[in-house]
């Protein structure tokens, strides 16, 4: 009958310091991470990090000539498959360390969809959907400066 299907992306850019959102982009759900990553840069960045999906993202012909340092997750069979030992023991630590940074990009989705409990589109198209995650995405960074300055000012976070 009238039933509909639609399933979108969104792909994030976070500041690793401040862990503010910067840039937006939503996609249908079958379009690759890797091939967003080069809109998600706004162009001052000296290291990008990324998990496994944006394997092979400093090869592609839309990143030729950025002066951007990819920190891209290994997939874990690969460390699964290696011999145990120092070696071994040394790319698990640097992968921990690489998820600790990557993990920023979490904690805006978490807003998202545990504060807002925006889990489901709203509307048929992109478009409007895109629009609605811009507006989501702006009012979860300002959930996160409020975090960010509570600890300076003290006290009731109703009053920052």
């Amino acid at each position: 009958g009238n039933e509909w299907h639609f399933g979108m992306k969104a792909h994030i850019g976070v500041d690793a310091d401040s862990g503010l959102v910067h840039t937006v982009v939503g996609t249908s759900a079958n379009v690759s991470d890797v091939s967003q990553a080069h809109a998600l840069l706004h162009g001052h960045e000296q290291e990008a990090f990324g998990d496994a999906g944006y394997i092979g993202v400093d090869k592609r012909d839309e990143m030729k000539g950025k002066p951007v340092k990819w920190r891209v997750a290994a997939k874990r069979g690969k460390i699964k498959a290696m011999q145990d030992g120092p070696l071994k023991d040394l790319v698990v630590a640097v992968e921990r360390t690489k998820a600790q940074i990557r993990a920023r990009v979490e904690h805006p989705f978490h807003i998202v969809k545990n504060l807002f409990h925006h889990r489901k589109v709203r509307y048929k198209g992109l478009a409007k959907n895109t629009a609605q995650l811009f507006s989501l995405f702006a009012l979860a960074n300002l959930v996160i400066a409020r975090n960010l300055l509570q600890p300076v000012h003290g006290g009731n976070p109703s009053s920052v």
